[in-house]
């Protein structure tokens, strides 16, 4: 047993040789061994003696860690109703750097029962396999930690807790044993369902007063006091606001290291293209150009771009060139600008419109040409644009982000791919989703549609130490190339200083060797920064901060804002804004419409007694969900599985994880997915989650300038089932010619 234990399967299925646990490239075939480490959801249950191997596959090493000797393997699947219980972690998928994920079961014969595993645990080891830790609690580390690293891990939970709170987790956030800072990143162990009584931020200032306030360094303890008791008396009252606060904080820390200069930071670029060993034309571009690098200072800005042709023959080249062109020319004018002048939202919205000018230019260029369908001519999309002390990144398709740090390497982009959607939709788990045909198509790319159907994200990240953004297309990701050799090849810039120019290309030749089958395209972004405690940051006004309007805040996937065309960034003034003082001709022309609304009412009463009185109604408001007052439910039914075929437009509002509102068109078909009763007050209605199948095609919007709101097939709605009144809607069953979401843009 203990042979067995200590062997560990090549992935290569031509291959399958047993390896000593401490090989990291098989002994037979040189094929890279990954050890996967897992953490089991046991229910109390003993998985058995450490040592010893459980179905046949996985070694225990501790009472809740596994290791998969067999990873070449697909993991035992859920069924549909394991599927169903573990919906928050599949929902939670675009937030898998914070959030562990599902990557299979495995059975207890004879407890008859089926343990979760989840994998990319807060786990580390030591130079012995065997040894495997895991990471101390953040209560544990908090006094450890600078001021920025504090205010960065209380950033991390904000921006997570309305996620959470939407798949009914959000008590997660309230154990201290749940979460495990791994270096700068707060990770999550395992999600706890919520009671019946889902906690409120209240609870969540409750939780930091009493477990890190009496440990919080002097800096910022005066600011994270005020925090806690906005929090508690309910002064900042949604996740979002809580973010803008702590983003404040942060702002205030900087000016104040920086005075006291003891902050600064340094930024270096360096970029590499190659056609690669199988292709006649390189369809990749990137900014810098290659082989140049790009330091800040002396540079007043930098940015990084990888983008990854489409169409071969047809002009991948010239979309993903288009595009660099594009999207330089946009950032460039925004990012000189000084990080505590910028809106972050504003920004992010910026760097979403960059890439919806790069996507109608692209696609202007294909209509002009008369290209159709696959001859259409795009591009993927993933550039870093880093400000002070944060990493602004915005992506389209599968080239991807990678942070690097001493503690690990952390992918930061969502494939835009048909595997992750049906992740994100809990529909499957991604270890099996990957394995299914087509799961590697896109469902966007630049230059395929108006930029009223494409869908950025944008997303950024606090940065309080030395990291490395490695941005790269899928000629290097492909087949885990990055996972398998960031540890041989970039964590050295860090630890050893190794020139980053040596880094890209020592990747361009592993790509070119162990892949080869795709251009490669490679970008290292390596962030410095040198920190000492500053004596106190001037605290912004709290009160002020949480009565500002945060209904465009942006959530991880950003790209559901769009700006006007002729917005820029916003520059926030060097002292807080003073109120806004109503004008005097303003207040003079109401007191005169109330007082002759007056005489009029008393003139009705004398001279009419028994006309009946007058009823003056509210003006119409877009709902949001749940709505103050909720309709009859129509008689129609909606059951699972239905089809709904709209006959007349149906506005959709704010709700859940789905952050936008707008209309239905006419002649929409969509799927029903399930019902849920929401309540308010005595009123009882139904949310119908609905899969869009098919929008009929509208007519061409101007060039950037893209609506308020669309919808496009494979997009998820939650909707009141009062707004689908009878005679807006059709119902039927699904039959053979039932449009359905494409399967994607390329093979």
């Amino acid at each position: 047993m203990e042979q067995d234990a200590a062997t560990l399967y090549c992935p290569n299925e031509l291959c399958q040789a047993a390896n000593p646990l401490n090989h990291n490239y098989c002994q037979r075939c040189s094929t890279p061994l990954p050890k996967r480490y897992l953490w089991a959801v046991t229910e109390g249950k003993s998985l058995g003696t450490p040592g010893t191997i459980l179905a046949d596959r996985y070694l225990i090493i501790s009472q809740f860690v596994l290791l998969d000797t067999k990873p070449g393997l697909i993991p035992q699947v859920p069924d549909l109703d394991q599927l169903q219980k573990l919906r928050p972690y599949l929902r939670l998928f675009p937030y898998r750097l914070h959030v562990p994920q599902v990557y299979g079961t495995v059975s207890l014969e004879l407890e008859a029962l089926d343990i979760l595993l989840l994998e990319k645990p807060p786990l580390y080891t030591r130079n012995d396999p065997l040894e495997v830790h895991l990471y101390e609690s953040l209560d544990s580390v908090w006094s450890q930690a600078t001021s920025m690293r504090q205010l960065n891990w209380l950033w991390q939970i904000a921006h997570i807790w309305q996620p959470l709170a939407s798949e009914g987790v959000a008590s997660t956030l309230l154990d201290p044993l749940l979460l495990r800072p791994e270096g700068s990143l707060v990770k999550i162990l395992k999600l706890r369902c919520d009671s019946e009584v889902s906690p409120s931020l209240a609870d969540l200032g409750g939780f930091w007063s009493a477990n890190l306030l009496p440990n919080t360094k002097n800096a910022i303890r005066e600011f994270f006091t005020q925090v806690c008791n906005s929090l508690v008396s309910g002064e900042i009252h949604s996740g979002e606001q809580l973010v803008a606060v702590l983003d404040q904080g942060l702002v205030s820390l900087n000016q104040a290291a920086t005075r006291d200069t003891s902050l600064n930071y340094s930024v270096k670029i360096f970029t590499s293209t190659d056609t690669g060993p199988s292709r006649q034309r390189n369809e990749d571009a990137c900014y810098p150009l290659p082989g140049t690098i790009v330091s800040k200072p002396p540079q007043p800005t930098a940015l990084a771009i990888v983008c990854d042709g489409i169409g071969g023959h047809e002009g991948g080249n010239v979309a993903s060139n288009i595009a660099i062109d594009v999207i330089q020319q946009q950032v460039s004018q925004i990012a000189s600008v000084p990080r505590d002048r910028i809106d972050p939202t504003i920004l992010l919205a910026d760097l979403e419109r960059a890439a919806a000018v790069a996507n109608d230019k692209i696609s202007q260029r294909n209509d002009s040409e008369g290209r159709q369908g696959r001859q259409r001519m795009g591009t993927t999309l993933v550039m870093a644009l880093p400000i002070a002390h944060e990493m602004y990144i915005a992506h389209v398709g599968d080239s991807r982000a990678y942070l690097i740090t001493r503690t690990g390497c952390y992918q930061v982009t969502l494939d835009d791919d048909v595997a992750s959607r049906e992740v994100r939709l809990g529909y499957a788990v991604y270890r099996d989703a990957v394995m299914q045909g087509a799961s590697g198509s896109l469902v966007q790319a630049l230059g395929m549609g108006n930029s009223n159907s494409l869908h950025p994200t944008a997303q950024r990240f606090v940065l309080d130490e030395d990291c490395v953004f490695l941005l790269c297309s899928d000629g290097l990701s492909d087949f885990d190339r990055v996972e398998q050799h960031w540890e041989t090849e970039i964590l050295p810039i860090l630890t050893e200083g190794i020139d980053i120019g040596e880094a890209v290309n020592n990747l361009i030749q592993i790509a070119n060797k162990y892949n080869g089958h795709d251009n490669v395209t490679v970008a290292i972004v390596h962030y410095q920064i040198k920190y000492s405690e500053p004596e106190k940051i001037q605290a912004p006004n709290i009160a002020d901060l949480s009565s500002y309007s945060f209904d465009n805040y942006p959530t991880s996937n950003a790209s559901e804002r769009f700006m006007s065309p002729n917005q820029k960034t916003q520059v926030i003034p060097d002292t807080a804004p003073a109120k806004k003082q109503i004008p005097l001709q303003l207040i003079a022309l109401l007191s005169v419409v109330t007082v002759g609304g007056l005489i009029g009412l008393l003139i009705r009463q004398f001279f009419f007694p028994n006309q009946p009185p007058l009823t003056i109604s509210a003006p119409t408001v877009a709902p949001s969900l749940p709505p103050p007052t909720i309709q009859p439910e129509p008689k129609q039914a909606f059951a699972k599985g239905s089809l709904i075929i709209t006959q007349s437009a149906i506005e959709f509002s704010k709700s859940r994880d789905y952050r936008k509102e707008g209309t239905i068109p006419v002649k929409t078909t969509l799927k029903v997915l399930e019902s849920q009763p929401i309540s308010e007050g005595t009123n009882q209605s139904e949310l119908l989650h609905l899969l869009v199948c098919d929008v009929p095609k509208q007519k061409e919007a101007p060039a950037i300038a893209p609506p308020r709101t669309s919808i496009k097939p494979e997009d998820n709605i939650w909707i009141q089932k009062a707004q689908l009144l009878p005679g807006s809607v059709t119902t039927s069953q699904p039959g053979k010619n039932v449009p359905t979401p494409c399967n994607g843009i390329r093979e």
